[in-house]
């Protein structure tokens, strides 16, 4: 039995590991959470949103546990062999289990689910810990989570992707993007059929040169079929599409990069910004070949997809705090954000694009109410329409969105139509509604937990017919802040009459209504409200997606987005829906050339000195952010700095790698102000490239792009390169690489052997031991080399092809994995759980006390181990933790140090 909690093995959590003994901290009991609140049942039942006599069942639903359910990820080509593992392996053992002589429900596929690659499970937990079947199933969970092969996912949040009919080569902007699940579907959306394209120009450049080609596994050689008469062919295969993925907090911004790390996907890129005000994004300028000036473009995109912040009511059957925390002021709060990010996305999507708005809330006032009240700011269905997305999906269970509803106060009270508060709206403003204007709503999806046994959802996808010019909002349809004390003594009031303690809930006054120092907050653009620096712990409300915070009705009404009375134009003019970054954000430099400068004067109170149309940036040293990060402001993010294509530590790679010529070059980067690769290379799509050099000191905040391509090394011998290909950039150039640096291998059993021998020896008569590579690896020079898997026929080879990086050291050989994708290897490929044997530690225990001058020979075998280093303190998987648990942790872990010893 593993040890829970993380303890070191040895320790006593409850003594602190040293010190005197201390008495075990005792358990509380565990107290069911109280499931009802008088005023969301009655709400809902009054609502009509469920047929008769269909009460019980909704209200029974939402008090159930949730189901857990998983999502196979990456690549067609990547999911489907470990699903078939699932299938083969795992699902026939558990239907053989009976329970009180029942037979066990085994896992599902998600029946709308394309390719059966989401999977849920209804088994109780205490039939899930009393069979063994469930115990190897729950390990084969643990290690393809760990290695980022299978991803937890709420099943109504896979819906909104599945929707949005993204094709190849578009570019797919993600607002609320954090925790970053849906991203990552866009990520493998906008790559579909990649690799199966790839893997035909690669066919075609190979018999060209007379170059040995790998076998296609089976599905990739079907995609190869399906992708030759429609698919993304501009770039060689390469996706030329991209998904831009923002967060207005930058803590759930890094969330969102773990999350979607895994994929590797040189198409992706990370902003930190209010979804509210997200900024124009700068393209190069088209070269001319007249005297015409060049005019500026701006990013337009094809898809949207906004899953704004809601109040969650739909997730009650994961979080229980729902049930008591409910209260009809939090929709009316969310409302107004939720209708400038929904108008945001539609002012940044290109005519005959789409925008798909979603929420994990049933409340109409964020749902259909929202929905209604952008398209009337954006002119109406002759500009914007609902599309009807009924026959999309077959098998999802769902009812039509709603045409006519109700609205609940603050305190309790509902009200049929506008005009029953127009004398005295308090909160409440005419667009949370019904809408005047007939509008297909009905077309809406609205998801309940009755019909499939899923949380509840709301999603609706509207097409841009034509460009817009977004209204400002209307006086009738603003919040506009009370004072501190009104807004106390209202929120107070709610509370109490929900039967809630209202002095253990209310803040202080001043987090409730902040008072406005200098500028008053509606004076300014919103630009300026967007570089005001947002604090790591102190993001806006609009950051926190899907939860309930108790100011969001008075906070996010300062955050009113101010829209200007001319059209936004398509792509190649879609610069003036661009927000002015007045004053400028660190480090930023104005760029006069765009529209919004045109006849806008300099404050007084800003050195105009600033506005330069020069290409220098203005200089800010990593010693001036320093001072802002321990004043809890903009945490300092690294510049992108793109290298010249000749630069001589690339030209050593290419001559190294024999890297074909085929392959771009143009768009490796670094992470470093002084634009040198002193310790790793990236690698991004063209298009990223140009967003990042374009955009660079404009205020836009960047904070991840690019794929790990190659990270520096010591070595040791002179001539070796010391830039290896890192595994997350493997499978972008591996097909590029010359034969002089590939390793093949075609037996199970010699595979086998490299997983579970760590650092096995070469020199001598070690390379015998290696089987079918040995000679190979014997003779080929030191440094990285890609070990392409063969598929074959026969007991002992391979039914789909792969790769994997490996080293070669002075002494020794060695895959360049983590511990912890060995493991997860070792049980998909052979169904065992094997120790890992580590050469290198025995070496070391057998040299550690060998003079200096022969020490550092012996220490050239650690070479080669991804995460070496660090590896050895990781954190283990602990196989008995109950199968909620495994189901419930994010997939993957913290990344290893990408540092090879020698």
């Amino acid at each position: 039995m593993g040890r829970r909690g993380g303890g070191k093995r040895g320790g006593d959590r409850w003594r602190g590991g040293k010190g005197p003994r201390t008495e075990r901290p005792q358990r509380a009991d565990y107290e069911e959470p109280i499931k009802t609140n008088e005023r969301f049942e009655d709400y809902y039942d009054q609502l009509g949103i469920y047929e008769d006599g269909e009460k019980e069942n909704f209200w029974a639903a939402l008090r159930r546990e949730l189901p857990n359910s998983f999502r196979f990820t990456g690549s067609k080509g990547h999911a489907i062999p470990v699903q078939k593992i699932l299938k083969e392996r795992y699902i026939p053992e558990i239907e053989s289990i009976e329970y009180n002589g029942v037979k066990v429900e085994a896992p599902t596929p998600i029946p709308w689910f394309p390719h059966q690659l989401a999977w849920q499970m209804t088994t109780p937990k205490h039939v899930v810990r009393k069979f063994t079947p469930f115990k190897s199933f729950q390990q084969f969970l643990v290690s393809e989570t760990c290695a980022g092969n299978i991803s937890r996912q709420e099943i109504v949040s896979m819906i909104p992707p599945l929707l949005m009919a993204i094709k190849p080569g578009m570019v797919v902007l993600d607002l609320c993007a954090a925790p970053g699940s849906k991203t990552a579907q866009l990520i493998e959306m906008v790559h579909g059929g990649e690799e199966a394209r790839i893997r035909k120009v690669i066919h075609d450049f190979k018999q060209d040169n007379g170059r040995e080609l790998s076998p296609d596994g089976e599905i990739t050689s079907e995609q190869i079929e399906e992708e030759k008469d429609q698919g993304d062919w501009s770039d060689q295969g390469r996706s030329t599409g991209l998904v831009v993925a923002n967060d207005v907090d930058y803590k759930r911004a890094h969330m969102l990069i773990h999350q979607t790390k895994r994929l590797n996907s040189p198409n992706l890129v990370v902003t930190n910004h209010d979804a509210t005000m997200y900024p124009s994004i700068k393209l190069p300028p088209e070269n001319r070949s007249d005297a015409k000036p060049v005019q500026n473009k701006y990013l337009k995109f094809d898809r949207v997809l906004a899953d704004v912040p809601c109040s969650g009511d739909g997730t009650s059957r994961k979080n229980a705090n729902v049930w008591k925390d409910w209260l009809p002021g939090n929709a009316i709060g969310l409302f107004p954000t939720q209708v400038r990010i929904l108008v945001r996305a539609l002012q940044m999507t290109k005519a005959g694009g789409r925008v798909t708005y979603s929420t994990c809330s049933m409340n109409p006032v964020e749902d259909e109410a929202v929905v209604a009240t952008a398209i009337e700011r954006c002119g109406g269905p002759s500009k914007v329409e609902i599309l009807d997305c009924k026959d999309e999906l077959p098998g999802l269970v769902r009812k039509q969105g709603l045409k006519n509803w109700n609205v609940m106060d603050r305190f309790g009270s509902i009200h049929d139509s506008w005009a029953q508060v127009q004398e005295n709206p308090g909160k409440l403003v005419e667009g949370m509604f019904p809408p005047k204007e007939a509008l297909p709503l009905e077309r809406c999806i609205r998801v309940y937990p009755h019909l499939q046994d899923t949380g509840g959802f709301f999603i609706a996808v509207l097409e841009k017919k034509a460009e817009i010019r977004a209204k400002p909002e209307s006086e009738s349809q603003r919040i506009e802040p009370k004072t501190s004390v009104v807004a106390a003594v209202d929120e107070i009031n709610a509370r109490s009459a929900n039967g809630i303690d209202s002095a253990s809930r209310i803040e202080a006054l001043d987090d409730i209504a902040p008072p406005q120092t200098g500028e008053d907050a509606e004076s300014l653009t919103a630009a300026a409200r967007q570089n005001q620096e947002i604090a790591p712990n102190e993001a806006p409300v609009s950051a926190r997606k899907h939860e309930l915070d108790d100011q969001a009705d008075t906070y996010m009404s300062t955050k009113r987005i101010k829209v200007r009375d001319e059209v936004d134009e398509a792509a190649p003019r879609g610069g003036e829906d661009r927000e002015v970054h007045w004053p400028p954000p660190p480090g930023a430099q104005l760029d006069v050339s765009r529209p919004e400068f045109a006849d806008l004067p300099a404050p007084d109170s800003v050195d105009k000195t600033i506005i330069q149309a020069s290409n220098e940036p203005l200089k800010q040293t990593a010693e001036d952010y320093k001072g802002k990060r321990n004043a809890g402001q903009q945490p300092f993010e690294e510049p992108f700095k793109y290298l010249a294509p000749d630069h001589p530590e690339l030209q050593t790679i290419y001559d190294f790698y024999n890297l074909s010529s085929h392959f771009p070059r143009d768009r490796f980067m670094v992470r470093n102000a002084t634009g040198n690769p002193v310790k790793s290379i990236y690698y991004t799509s063209a298009l990223a490239r140009d967003i990042l050099t374009t955009n660079e000191a404009t205020g836009l905040k960047f904070v991840h792009c690019g794929v790990k391509m190659f990270v520096k090394q010591d070595v040791q011998k002179e001539n070796t390169c010391r830039w290896r290909i890192q595994t997350d950039g493997l499978p972008v150039v591996e097909a590029w690489v010359g034969e002089e640096r590939v390793v093949r291998l075609r037996k199970t059993s010699t595979l086998k052997g490299l997983l579970v021998e760590m650092f096995p020896k070469v020199t001598g008569d070690g390379w015998r031991e290696l089987g079918e590579i040995g000679e190979r690896v014997r003779n080929i020079d030191l440094g990285c080399c890609v070990l392409r898997v063969e598929k074959g026929e026969g007991e002992d080879a391979f039914s789909e092809r792969f790769v994997l990086p490996l080293w070669r050291s002075l002494h020794s050989l060695n895959l360049m994995l983590p511990k912890e994708d060995r493991k997860a290897m070792l049980l998909r490929l052979y169904n065992e759980i094997i120790p890992l044997q580590d050469n290198s530690k025995a070496r070391f225990e057998r040299n550690r006390d060998t003079p200096s001058g022969n020490a550092q020979n012996t220490s050239s075998d650690l070479d080669g181990e991804e995460g070496s280093g660090q590896l050895g303190n990781a954190k283990t998987t602990d196989t008995s933790h109950d199968l909620q648990a495994v189901l419930d942790a994010t997939s993957g872990e913290e990344d290893n140090m990408e540092v090879a010893v020698s």
